[in-house]
Order: C-alpha cells, then structure tokens, then sequence
C-alpha cells in the first residue's frame, strides 16, 4: 500500500480529481500555469537544485502561495534565530518574488518539485531535509509517501481544510486515512479544522489559532506612502485588495455610483498583478483614468483609480485607505485572508464567499469589524455609508485593532508543537553542523 499509494490515490480520482482537491495537485497547477513559470528556473521543479545546500540541520517549508508565505514568515525567522537553515519552496511566480522580498539573505528558496518520483527524490537526496513543514492545506501523496519512507517528520503547521475538500476527502475515507496518517503533527487554524483532520485519520492533532496574526504588519517604504498621500490630498479613498477576475468590473461600478457624490480615489490590488493590463483597459473603457503604481504614475485630482500592480505592496496600498473590500469573496470561491486590512486599521468588507477564512470572518464580524455584503449594490452602499460617517468607521478600526490583540499567540503554540523536532536541531546546529555535499 506505502509504495503504490500515490499510483492509487491518482487512479481512483485521475490526475483532474486530483487538481480539484485544494490538497493536492502540484503537476495540474504547473501545467495550468504553462507560461507563467520563471523559466529560467524551470529545472527546480524537477527537483534539480539551483544552489548549495549550507552545512548543518535545515528544514523544509512549503507554502504554495501569497497568503501561506505571508503567514509563515515569522515561523521561518524563529528557525533562523535558533540557527536552523530554512529551504522555502513555492509554486507561483509570485510567491517567489514576494520571498525575495520580505525574506532576501534569511532563507533559501526554490520552486517546489513536482509531485513525481523521480523528482522528489532528487529534491530529497540532494537537500536531505530533517524535517518537512507544509503550510495550511498542502499534501501530495507521492512527496507524503517518500518523506515516510526516509522518516523525515512532515508537519502541516496553520493547517485548515474547506467544506469542499473535507466532503470530497470522506468520499474516499480509505485513501484519505492512508495519506494523512503518514502526517506526523498537524497544527491546525481552529476547532473545526483539527476535528476534521482528526476525522480524516491525522494524529496527533493540536490548535493554534492562524499564526498570520502573530505576522508583523506588511511592511511601507515611508517615503513612497508620503509622496502617494501627498497626491491624493483630501480625497476619499478605499481599496479593493486580492480582487480575482470580475471583482475589478465591480469595484469600477461603486466607482461610478459614488464618484459624483464623494470626489473618491478607488485603490485596486489584484490577487494577480499580470492581469493589470487587462484591467486598466477594461477600466479605460469604461471611461476611468488609471494611475499604475509599476509606471510610477503621479496620482493626479483626475485619476479615478489607483493600480496596484506590485507584488509586497500590500503595506502600501492598505495605509492610503480606511476601507478595505477583501476579494474572492464576490465573483470568486472562498474568500482571501482580511487579517491584513484588520492589522492596518481598516473597516473590512467581502461578500458572502468567504469560506477558507471562516473563522476570521466570523471573528472580525462578531466584533463589528467586518461586514459581509451580498452584491455591487451593497457594496457600494456600505463604501458610502463609511466614507460618510466617521464615528460608524473609526468604531469598525477599533473593533479590528482590538481583535487582532486577542487573537494573538498561535506561533508561540505553534512552536509548542514544534518543540520536540526542533530542539534537536538547535543543538545539533551548535555542535556538528552537517557538511554540505551534493546528493
């Protein structure tokens, strides 16, 4: 069962079931991806390394994209502090250029290898990793079985796991038990996330909280932010962040509702900045004038919409504004994390598809930060109803300001569950560091 499970797990749901559980799937995304991939690095994902491999311990973390990288972060520089060499892997372009940035000189990184054998095990033999450390809902049965079977421990650490994913994984409870046994630990988000891994065979089990709340704010350039707030003036503004294909159509309609009565600057951040061409002109068509922040634009008194097309902007965007529309959450499935626009004094919006961030969600919204909005109609209303009254704004920062402060503490229980695989490593690392070699 141990050496066919992958084989197994891709018969019975072929390589597109596979795709469709947010678990798996590594070989559907990179070919889905075709064309997007960073081609010069096109090797790595077939496991062939693009630098060396430091001498002593080092553990592997995985995030596949934007939001895990972010929520790992601080995860990463706490291996680091205890002088344990940390190898990130990611699977988007843009993942990799936001490690470049928030983490340049601290760790390592590479593309993830495909879930194949060939390339895993050379991704395996040459970083020969003590301990694997997945983030939020990354497992692949063919990287699951060979890291078992090297008795390498693979952790999944801010672990959660969606509705749909949970239903589709009872479906073939068999092959689920299988495949998340192999786990070492799992840490999850919440409640609810630890009792389905639980439910899913996974053991041992334990609960931090989302460790992206213990993150430090995302980070400005001070000097950029003065000169955008120079240009912008009095102007009102509110942002829509982590938009997905439709919601730029949306946030370009509560432009034109509320522009006449409100004067406003519109700030919009798409999940995928590749897609600003598109966008702008989509909006240019629309009759907006567009500001592009890659260009470096001047945010004149008749630009309508800002861009923000960078990648580790977010810091940026979210302290030009007090409102902030969080997306895939109206025209998308599952929403995107509001933590950030929480943490940087923002009154939170999203529509109804907010799924994947449940229990932030729900959090910020029993706080009365946060509030769900069913359409473009509402939306708009909401954006005018805060623009227009203070109090109602300022009382919806506070609340978020405040819940942020009670929801801290999920990396200090993370690095709880972590202690006894990491420890060793602290103290291997001050007495025999590994040579470094080429597996």
């Amino acid at each position: 069962m141990s050496d066919g499970l992958a084989s197994l797990a891709i018969a019975s749901y072929g390589w597109a079931g596979i795709a469709a559980y947010p678990l798996t799937g590594p070989l559907l995304a990179f070919r889905a991806a075709k064309g997007k991939e960073d081609r010069a690095r096109r090797l790595e994902r077939f496991g062939y390394p693009a630098i060396d491999r430091p001498a002593g311990p080092l553990v592997w973390v995985h995030a596949a994209s934007v939001g895990e990288t972010l929520a790992v972060v601080p995860l990463m520089r706490e291996l680091r502090r205890r002088d344990i060499h940390v190898l990130l892997t990611t699977g988007t372009v843009t993942s990799a250029e936001l490690a470049r940035f928030r983490l340049d000189g601290e760790i390592l990184h590479q593309y993830v290898p495909l879930d194949v054998k060939p390339a895993v095990r050379r991704f395996l033999s040459y970083w020969q990793p003590d301990v694997a450390i997945s983030v939020e809902s990354e497992i692949w049965p063919t990287t699951l079985m060979e890291l078992h079977k090297r008795h390498i421990p693979q952790i999944l650490v801010n672990a959660r796991i969606s509705d749909r994913s949970f239903d589709r994984w009872q479906r073939h409870s068999s092959i689920a038990e299988a495949l998340f046994s192999k786990l070492s630990l799992v840490i999850a988000q919440s409640e609810l996330d630890a009792e389905r891994f639980r439910d899913l065979g996974a053991w041992p089990v334990s609960v931090s909280g989302n460790i992206k709340v213990d993150s430090d704010a995302p980070p400005c350039d001070m000097a950029v932010f003065e000169r955008y707030r120079q240009q912008i003036g009095d102007r009102k503004t509110w942002a829509s962040i982590s938009t997905f294909d439709g919601e730029e159509k949306i946030a370009t309609m509560v432009h034109r509702a509320l522009k006449a009565h409100t004067g406003l600057l519109s700030i919009v951040v798409p999940r995928h900045p590749e897609r600003a061409d598109e966008i702008e002109a989509m909006m240019i068509e629309k009759g907006m004038k567009v500001a592009r922040r890659t260009r470096d634009d001047v945010i004149t008194p008749d630009v309508d919409v800002f861009l923000g097309d960078t990648i580790g902007e977010m810091g940026l965007y979210l302290r030009l504004t007090e409102i902030a529309f969080v997306g895939r959450s109206l025209t998308g499935e599952g929403g995107q994390n509001p933590l950030e626009p929480a943490m940087l004094g923002c009154a939170v919006l999203a529509g109804p598809k907010v799924g994947n961030f449940r229990e932030s969600y729900q959090r910020l919204v029993r706080s009365g930060n946060a509030r769900i909005v069913r359409d473009a109609e509402m939306l708009a209303k909401a954006v005018h109803f805060l623009m227009s009254n203070d109090l109602a704004r300022h009382k919806m920062i506070d609340a978020g300001t405040e819940t942020m402060q009670e929801m801290r503490g999920a990396l200090v229980a993370t690095l709880k569950g972590l202690e006894p695989y990491i420890t060793p490593l602290t103290v291997t690392a001050k007495l025999e560091p590994r040579v470094a070699g080429r597996g």
